[in-house]
């Protein structure tokens, strides 16, 4: 059985392709599919039998890390911003997790720390999890955080990782993966949106500039 692998085509391709020193976007999946990271085969990263039974649209992203599950239940979000020189991906990701803790725990969310290279959790399991993709002058950035997706999805379409953070420590995808609503918290999706929103804004702008972040797209669909 061979997996069909699509180009990339998910709403934020749209900030990866657009022209300007800044673009963000924050979306829904409309249904699930299965990501693989840039340097990933379906054979090495995905349960290809479940995949194709399930009819699991599968596509490859330009950006590193792991093959991901995307699904309703989840917020994705994706910016780019203009990569100058004394930059440093590393601290880039430690400063976007640093605000993104400061809004999310204004929420109430207790227990969030940044794990990894740039993973969330709280306390000793995943809630988002997030990767960069440079090309140039040009970084972008995009980040999956989950509400309230049905964990069991991750470990029914993805093998275990070959490469994984420390502080996973061989866990399987469903003792390693949480969700806000799994851990306590049920939090609408306009209002982490709204987290999200400041956060990007309160990193890569001033309070005297009027840089507006479009609307969140919700249950956004699309066509291959």
């Amino acid at each position: 059985m061979e997996v069909k692998v699509h180009r990339y085509n998910l709403p934020d391709l749209s900030v990866m392709e657009s022209r300007e020193d800044f673009a963000f976007r924050i979306w829904q999946p409309d249904k699930v599919y299965a990501i693989l990271g840039r340097a990933n085969n379906p054979t090495g990263s995905l349960i290809v039998e479940d995949i194709i039974n399930d009819n699991v649209t599968v596509m490859q992203r330009p950006s590193g890390g792991e093959a991901v599950i995307l699904s309703p239940g989840m917020l994705v979000f994706s910016a780019k911003i203009r990569f100058e020189r004394g930059m440093n991906t590393k601290d880039i990701f430690k400063s976007i997790n640093r605000n993104l803790i400061s809004r999310l725990s204004a929420l109430g969310i207790e227990n969030l720390q940044s794990r990894g290279i740039s993973d969330l959790s709280i306390g000793e399991r995943k809630i988002l999890g997030s990767s960069m993709y440079l090309n140039k002058d040009k970084l972008f950035y995009h980040a999956v955080l989950n509400l309230y997706a049905d964990t069991s999805l991750i470990s029914k379409y993805l093998s275990h990782p070959k490469r994984e953070p420390d502080y996973r420590k061989g866990r399987s995808h469903k003792d390693f993966v949480s969700s806000l609503q799994k851990e306590g918290y049920e939090i609408s999706f306009e209002d982490v949106a709204d987290c999200v929103k400041f956060a990007f804004k309160n990193l890569f702008f001033q309070s005297s500039e009027k840089q507006e972040i479009p609307e969140p797209d919700y249950q956004h669909s699309f066509s291959l």
